[in-house]
Formats: structure tokens, C-alpha cells, sequence
């Protein structure tokens, strides 16, 4: 049987899982009485929560006597480093742009990767039965990126499609017939990817993906560039430089099917498969014969932009919630995370119970977070920090471009915001009725935090997409948080009373009958300075009746913050304490008086 490797690959909520999911149905890939959840490639929870792609996945069809696998890739710029590594798996890819939207940053990022891989990508115009699609536009828009990457003339002869993922057809024209369903785009896909190239020589295959599983221990995935191999072969594991990682014998060859992997009595070349049997094999090494000694060479991951500190929980309500506090077992999980995902790096932090780790941005840090405190971990995380660098003696930052769909009655708040961030407007055209697009180049440390204040300035009506544009001079320092924060002067449970009283003083953080200690932050000051208040002063009760009568205490719902928006409003000297039930913030040093030194010593310096 013929086979074909390709990536779907596409900005976030452009509709690449939806896409996969129809064509599984429409290639017969599920039994008819088969029970299928929309997305089904979305396994994990926060997938399913977040309704975004976060780790690629493979899957694969049969289509007219050829076997076409398929990789879903996620479409969030902080994740790109699953992009940059499945490139390599693949001989072709279809690039899904919304027909609405146009092209948006992630866009420009995967299609970047593809084209310098030599990938000749086939365009489908996706959503083209939205009321605002303006699919004349969108293909200029399109083409225009191409030679804005440099695209070759065989690259920028490509193909275009139109149609519906969610309604399920593809046609070559945007009023084509819908009667051919998906027919037009999986044969394209026959057509124009080539087969895959298979070299000479015995077995090798580059690892692009690791999972664990609790019977087969390791799972690596890759594609075979040569030979062939079965459960029982001897192999060893080269990493980058050729050294030896380790020797083994494969216990389990894996294929895809549909959402399945079933065992298969061989793997051939240009298959994409994944091999069990391994105990220190990770991401980039080559699996190989053991007359091997070259590795396969791999493509270099873009860096790191943002870091954290990773802590155990210090504070006194430690160890209530989670059962995995220890600085060893927090170790572990990170360094685990750092051998499959190629986009963090771990380093360890100032003191025996903290560590530093980089990774693309913050929703990627934070899904690290929560997938720990799912775990049941207990964590305390520093101010998220951008990765700054040293040439020739000047300091240089990360700065990203940022594309804001907005109204155009807040188009000039937006503006003004990021101007006094240190944003440089470089773009601004009409993007639909009553809408602006706003393109800005903007140091990623003026990001952190950015995005809440953004909605609530727009009322929730923007669209903000961001992308790793490169490193340049340090632009100086920023304005800080506007707002101080209101500190609990003692431990116990949160008054309804009490904190009625303090809310003329700012927006409450927590709900009467909470746990709260000493140093914790309890709400927000609507001035700029911190304060220490009462949250566990109860009403003086007297036999004394008045006329008016007591007052019912009515609290104005507390101020929630998610686990992005906390990393993002935490000040330098905060961290935020996250536990497998609650997320609270609170100061690095919970004695008033410990704080008091620690801002003297930081004046003097």
C-alpha cells in the first residue's frame, strides 16, 4: 500500500481537530454504531477545557488503496515547539486558514517552518460559509506571506481548496459542489505530497514524540528513514553527537489506525510508528540498528523566551491539600517534562527547593502548572521573567509581534496601553465592518499580565494573538503594576463582616469562610501602595435594638483570578500558591517585619 505523511497545521481556532475528525468519519475509519466525541484527537482534560490543541498527535486513514497518516499539530504560538519537531515526520502539509481571519501569526510561524523544510503546502480556505468570509482577500493575504517567507516557485504554485470542516466538505471552488464531501481535498493530498523518501542501510528512525504508558513503559514515535524493524530486533540510541544512550531490544511495534495504535508484525520505511521497549531513549535521539554510528541530524528548536521559578510550598497551609510537596519529587516531574517537551529547559534556582524553568510563554508554562497540580502537587511560582541574552556586550530582550482584532471605538486605548509598554505600532487596517486590525512589535516582558487589562479596556470584545519575532536591545524599564494589594495580617477564616468593610478599600480576592494566613493577599488596594488588613474581625454583638435594624451584609462577588491572569498580576516580590484545590496569592516574605528588610535592601541596591 502507497503511503503519505502529512501535517495539518493552522493558527488557533482554525479549525484543524474538527477537520480531522471528519475526514476519520468520511474515510470509514469508525464503525457506524461507534460512539466518536467531537475532537477526538483533544484526549487530555485541559484540551477538552480549553477547546486547544496543546501536544501533536498521529492518526491515519485509508483513502483509495493508499494510507495517508495524519499529524494534528496545536495551533497556540506557545506550543510551537511540537510544530518545529513534527516537520520533520512529514512530506507535505495542509495549511488551514479561516476565511474570516486571514492569515494571523501562528500562520506565518508554521508556514515559516514548513517552507524551510522544503515542504510544498496545499492552502484550504476553511469556515467559507461564515457571514463575514472574504475569500479573495485571504488568498492575497495568503499568497503575500509565501513570498514574504522566501517561498521557492514550485512552493508558491500551490493548490487551493474551499469548503467546511464542521459541515464536513471541500470543494476547489468557493461555490463548488458539496456533494463529493471530502473526496476533493484527500485526493489532492494523493496527488501532489510525494511518497516518502526511503534511504538505503539498515533501520534508523529519529524520535519526535514520548508518552508513557503503564504497560508498555516508554513509548517513542517517529518516522523510519531506513530499513525495517519488529518486536525483538537489537537496536541502540544515539543522541546528537553520536554518543551511545543506550542498548535495548524492541519489544512492541506500533501503527496507527484511525484513533487506535495496534501492534504490527513490521515497520517499513517512510511508516510512521512507535516503538516500545526503550528505558532512557528520549525526543531527537536516533533509534537505530547496531551497526549504526551515525545519527540522524535534527532540525535546531527555536529558544526559550519566558522563565518562572518553581518552588515547593513554604506556607502554613502546606501539605492540606496535595500529597506531593517534596523539592525531590517536584525534580523529577520537571525534569520528566524536560525530557519530552523540547521547548522547556529546566536549570536549578537559587537556593536546594527551586527551579528555573524556560518555556515559550505563559499559557505553556501554566499548563505545565496545572497539569502538576492535577497530579497532586503543591507548588509556589515566582514572576514569570523574559530569558534575556549577551552579543557584543548589549543586553538584548525578546520582543514579539502582536496582532489585536478590536472595535473601533477602542482601538485608540489600545494603542496608548502598548505605547507606554514600549510597543511600536507597525500595521493598522480595517479587518470588517466596525473592526480594526492593530499590529504591533512589543518586548515580551510588556506582555506578562497584559491580556486581562486588554478585555477589560475593550469589554471583553478583543482578539489577541502574539508570536516570537526576534531579540533586540533592551528598551528600558517599564511601569509596573498600578495597583498595591491588600495583605492579611493574621490566620484563619475569612469574615463575611470584615471584608464588607475592607471593600471600599478595593476588589476582595476571596470568600467569607476561606483559609487565610498571615502575608496572604487578600484583595486588591485601589491605591498604589500594599496594605495590611483585618479579614477575621466578626461584628460586635450588643442586646442593644435599633429602630433601622441590622443590616444584611451583601459582599460584591470576589475577584477570581485564573492561573494565567495570577502569574501575570503578581508583583516581583509574590508568588503565587497553587495546591490541587485552590490558587492563592501571597508575599515571598510573610512576617511584615521580613518584608520591611527586604525593601530596604532592595532600595539601598
Amino acid at each position: 500500500m502507497s503511503l503519505r505523511n502529512i501535517a495539518i497545521i493552522a493558527h488557533v481556532d482554525h479549525g484543524k481537530t474538527t477537520l480531522i475528525d471528519v475526514l476519520l468519519k468520511q474515510s470509514g475509519s469508525f464503525r457506524e454504531n461507534q460512539r466518536v466525541e467531537e475532537r477526538a484527537m483533544d484526549s487530555n482534560d485541559i484540551e477538552r477545557e480549553r477547546g486547544i490543541t496543546i501536544l501533536a498527535k498521529v492518526t491515519s486513514l485509508v483513502w483509495k488503496d493508499t494510507r495517508i497518516n495524519i499529524v494534528d499539530t496545536p495551533g497556540h504560538a506557545d506550543f510551537g515547539g511540537e510544530v518545529e519537531r513534527i516537520l520533520s515526520m512529514v512530506d507535505g502539509v495542509v495549511i488551514l486558514v479561516d476565511a474570516a481571519e486571514g492569515p494571523m501569526p501562528q500562520t506565518k510561524f508554521v508556514l515559516g517552518k514548513a517552507l524551510a523544510q522544503g515542504l510544498r503546502p496545499i492552502v484550504a480556505i476553511n469556515k467559507i460559509d461564515r457571514p463575514d468570509e472574504r475569500h479573495l482577500e485571504v488568498l492575497e493575504e495568503i499568497f503575500d506571506l509565501f513570498i514574504a517567507l522566501d517561498a521557492t516557485s514550485e512552493q508558491l504554485d500551490f493548490p487551493v481548496l474551499y469548503g467546511s470542516g464542521r459541515n464536513g466538505w471541500m470543494a476547489t471552488t468557493p461555490d463548488g459542489s458539496r456533494d463529493e464531501q471530502m473526496a476533493p481535498l484527500l485526493d489532492k493530498v494523493v496527488e501532489y505530497v510525494p511518497a516518502p523518501k526511503v534511504e538505503e542501510g539498515p533501520f534508523r528512525m529519529l524520535v519526535t514524540t514520548i508518552e508513557r504508558n503503564p504497560f508498555l513503559g516508554r513509548v517513542l514515535t517517529g518516522r523510519i528513514t531506513s530499513g525495517t524493524v519488529k518486536a525483538g530486533d537489537p537496536v541502540h540510541t544515539l543522541d546528537r553527537t553520536g554518543k551511545e544512550v543506550e542498548k535495548g531490544r524492541v519489544s512492541k511495534v506500533l501503527a496507527f489506525r484511525g484513533l487506535e495504535r495496534t501492534p504490527i508484525d513490521i515497520g517499513e520505511a517512510g511508516d510512521i510508528v512507535a516503538i516500545a521497549g526503550l528505558t532512557d531513549s528520549t525526543v531527537a535521539n536516533t533509534i537505530c540498528a547496531p551497526s549504526v554510528a551515525e545519527p540522524i541530524q535534527t532540525k535546531p528548536i527555536d529558544p526559550p523566551t519566558l522563565s518562572v521559578t518553581f518552588r515547593i510550598n513554604d506556607g502554613p497551609l502546606a501539605g492540606r491539600e496535595g500529597d506531593k510537596v517534596q523539592s525531590r519529587v517536584i525534580r523529577e516531574r520537571l525534569l520528566r517534562e524536560a525530557e519530552g517537551n523540547v521547548a522547556i529547559r529546566v536549570a536549578e534556582g537559587e537556593d536546594n527547593d527551586s527551579f528555573d524553568v524556560a518555556g515559550r510563554g505563559e499559557l505553556q508554562l501554566a499548563v505545565l502548572i496545572e497539569n502538576m497540580r492535577r497530579e497532586g502537587f503543591e507548588l509556589t511560582i515566582g514572576r514569570p521573567r523574559v530569558v534575556m541574552r549577551e552579543e557584543n556586550g548589549q543586553r538584548l530582550e525578546p520582543i514579539e509581534e502582536v496582532i489585536i482584532d478590536v472595535d473601533d471605538e477602542f482601538s485608540g486605548v489600545v494603542v496608548q496601553k502598548l505605547t507606554e509598554r514600549k510597543g511600536e505600532l507597525v500595521d493598522m487596517r480595517p479587518s470588517g465592518t466596525g473592526r480594526t486590525r492593530l499590529r504591533f512589535y512589543v518586548p515580551t516582558r510588556s506582555l506578562i499580565g497584559y491580556q486581562p487589562e486588554l478585555l477589560s479596556d475593550t469589554r471583553g470584545t478583543a482578539i489577541f494573538n502574539r508570536l516570537f519575532h526576534e531579540y533586540q536591545p533592551y528598551k528600558g524599564p517599564l511601569p509596573g503594576r498600578r495597583t498595591g494589594v491588600l495583605i492579611s495580617n493574621g490566620t484563619g477564616q475569612a469574615v463575611a463582616y470584615a471584608l464588607w468593610n475592607l471593600e471600599e478599600r478595593g476588589p476582595i480576592m476571596v470568600d467569607p469562610g476561606d483559609e487565610i494566613y498571615e502575608g496572604m493577599i487578600v484583595g486588591e488596594h485601589v491605591r498604589d501602595n500594599d496594605l495590611e488588613v483585618n479579614a477575621l474581625k466578626g461584628k460586635q454583638l450588643t442586646n442593644i435594638r435599633t429602630t433601622s435594624k441590622d443590616e444584611a451584609v451583601r459582599l460584591t462577588p470576589p475577584k477570581k483570578l485564573t492561573l494565567e491572569q495570577s502569574l501575570g498580576y503578581i508583583a516581583d516580590d509574590e508568588y503565587v500558591e497553587v495546591t490541587p484545590k485552590s490558587i492563592r496569592l501571597r508575599k515571598i516574605a510573610l512576617d511584615p517585619n521580613e518584608r520591611k528588610k527586604m525593601m530596604r535592601a532592595q532600595k539601598a541596591s
